[in-house]
């Protein structure tokens, strides 16, 4: 079976360690999968800072904007986390993106390390479900001025600081005054965030291909503030009314502190991030194999 993708680009997660507990080091694990990408005939490139941790010599290495425009797919080894940075980044070139589970959960790297070469070769040579995730567009405005600007694939959140006491935040929507609220913080999660800090906070599970976020506040001091789904055109303002300590968060991209009258405007970006899964693949078996859904049955 021969790949249908030409240049592959390797991701890895090159600091942890080992492996899923394994006492193999990452740079032979990445060097195992570079090879048997190139034995399906990929020409295979890894990505800059993959290749110069990992000290794989005899392979070639680009940066994101060459492989954003020269590859025709990307392969992740790591855990979400890993895969969220680099879905955000290669969003905007369309590159798709094939995940091989090295974290804990696999949300949305679904391929377990353990015999992964089964579960490729036929991905490669075109039997795959191909899955599209929406992304967030935030600004932080302060005064007239952009202090900070992201995409997010989970999701945005306004988080209480190290002090104690509730943030009272001020929520507009498409323009519209909805609501005043005292709490510890407001999570604005996509479909793809709602499995993670949101679920956590007491939000619903919403399905990929729903087009909507869901507004969660943070233990809210009025218990009537609930979680809110929303059409993913609006565009939802939040802005810091109080004068407490307080940050916000775009994935795992922080802007340490926010000031009183900041202003967190988001939006649905234009670019979306596409998944190839297994075939056969199904959103809710992930549910019930990641959240042990039927256990006892």
């Amino acid at each position: 079976m021969k790949s249908n993708f030409r240049r592959v680009a390797l991701f890895g997660k090159y600091q942890a360690s080992a492996f899923g507990g394994s006492s193999v080091s990452p740079a032979s694990t990445l060097r195992e999968i570079a090879q048997f990408l190139s034995a399906q005939g990929c020409d295979v490139v890894l990505e800059q800072q993959t290749l110069a941790n990992a000290a794989l010599t005899d392979f070639s290495g680009l940066d994101i904007a060459a492989i954003g425009e020269r590859c025709d797919l990307a392969v992740v080894l790591g855990g979400d986390g890993t895969m969220l940075g680099i879905g955000r980044q290669l969003a905007p070139y369309g590159v798709p993106l094939i995940g091989i589970n090295q974290g804990r959960l696999g949300f949305i790297t679904d391929i377990p390390m353990d015999g992964y070469q089964g579960t490729l070769a036929p991905m490669l040579a075109g039997e795959y479900e191909e899955d599209h995730r929406s992304l967030m567009h935030a600004r932080v405005q302060r005064g007239g001025d952009c202090v900070f600007d992201a995409l997010a694939m989970n999701d945005v959140v306004v988080n209480r600081g190290a002090t104690s006491g509730m943030v009272e935040l001020r929520i507009e929507i498409d323009g519209h005054f909805v609501s005043n609220q005292r709490c510890d913080g407001l999570i604005i999660a996509t479909p793809t965030g709602s499995t993670a800090y949101a679920l956590s906070a007491g939000g619903p599970l919403m399905h990929p291909s729903i087009p909507g976020w869901v507004l969660v506040p943070i233990a809210p001091h009025t218990l009537s503030n609930r979680p809110l789904v929303l059409a993913d055109p609006a565009e939802v303002v939040i802005e810091l009314a109080s004068e407490r300590d307080a940050s916000a968060n775009f994935d795992m991209q922080s802007l340490a502190s926010l000031q009183q009258g900041d202003r967190i405007v988001v939006r649905r970006s234009q670019h979306c991030v596409r998944f190839l899964h297994p075939k056969g693949w199904h959103y809710f078996d992930t549910l019930r194999a990641k959240l042990h859904w039927n256990g006892g049955a």
